[in-house]
């Protein structure tokens, strides 16, 4: 952070996060931890039984599981601070951990889209080719997919963190959301930042506004197709297959067209905040409920590891028992 015309900027931000009596912010805490660890449990479940069972080595769980992975990253890059605020009232954040946070947000928001992209289009080949599905949708292609989503992510989110570090903030340290969020740590900069608004305007166009279209084009081309089946047994069942990942955009893009979308007003910041904490934590505890709840593919790889499990702990045993039996 670069220095001040009249003296130095401080090296740290001061996070103001919600304002509310003390008997209030421990209901909070443990209504976020509750919900954040709920969203870990879920999404580490997920990670756990795509990489476990060979049953879910398809493209659309490869994909689920890196859905998962970035849930888990947004989640954690910013709630545990959250929670040491309300807590313990540590609003402090150093300069670069600010950089952090701001880095794996971005990295995760943007992931997220073009993961959510990637599986629109895997459904549409899926419904719409069904007879050239394995053909087109190879393991190396699928791959290739998910590392263009990451590294795509990647290179945005630290354009954007480079660009940021460099601004001067001389006159205020106060951040008015619950963690680093890049258009309010912009806010506080005195340094012209038209640039970066700019910017921030043509990556939005560039990643959010066309990646939702192709998105939208997706599943113009899946409900026609759906549609042309004649039986009604073979459209739900169409359906049914499109519908987990269709919930899951609705959840994703709900929150965050309202937030940019939404006219400024007096309550704005707190707007922000609610809205972004729906962002940053319900919608990945209910990701998984999504993907699991109606999934008939997911209970039964649930149900086969806790097989798995249970078989293993009694051959265990049984080991442990003989040799006590013979040596004691």
């Amino acid at each position: 952070m670069s220095d001040c015309p009249n003296g130095s900027s401080e090296n740290e931000f001061y996070i103001v996060a919600f304002s509310m009596p003390p008997q209030e912010q421990t209901g909070l805490f443990w209504g976020i931890l509750i919900i954040y660890l709920m969203a870990l449990l879920g999404n580490l479940t997920i990670i756990y039984l795509v990489c476990l069972v060979p049953k879910l080595h398809t493209p659309m769980y490869f994909f689920l599981c890196n859905l998962a992975i970035l849930d888990v990253t947004s989640t954690t890059s910013c709630i545990p601070k959250l929670l040491a605020i309300t807590q313990i009232q540590d609003h402090q954040i150093s300069f670069p951990s600010c950089m952090m946070q701001i880095f794996f947000f971005v990295l995760c928001a943007d992931g997220e889209i073009f993961t959510l992209t990637s599986m629109a289009y895997d459904r549409y080949v899926a419904i719409c080719k069904p007879l050239l599905y394995h053909t087109i949708m190879r393991k190396n292609v699928y791959i290739v997919m998910a590392a263009f989503s990451w590294m795509s992510a990647a290179l945005n989110s630290v354009l954007h963190i480079t660009l940021t570090a460099i601004l001067q903030f001389c006159y205020s340290h106060d951040i008015h959301h619950f963690f680093c969020d890049l258009n309010s740590v912009l806010a506080l900069s005195s340094s012209d930042i038209t640039s970066r608004k700019i910017f921030m305007f043509s990556e939005a166009i560039l990643v959010s506004l066309v990646q939702f279209l192709l998105t939208i084009i997706s599943y113009i081309f899946i409900f026609s197709a759906i549609l042309k089946i004649h039986s009604s047994a073979g459209r739900m069942k169409a359906f049914s297959s499109c519908t987990s990942h269709l919930i899951t955009v609705i959840l994703f893009y709900g929150p965050i067209t309202f937030l940019y979308m939404k006219p400024e007003s007096e309550d704005s910041e707190d707007q922000d905040m609610l809205l972004s904490m729906l962002y940053l934590v319900v919608v990945p505890m209910l990701n998984p409920l999504v993907y699991s709840l109606r999934n008939k593919e997911v209970w039964e790889a649930i149900l086969s590891v806790t097989k798995q499990r249970k078989s293993c702990r009694y051959w265990t045993f049984e080991i442990l028992w003989t040799y006590w039996t013979k040596h004691y």
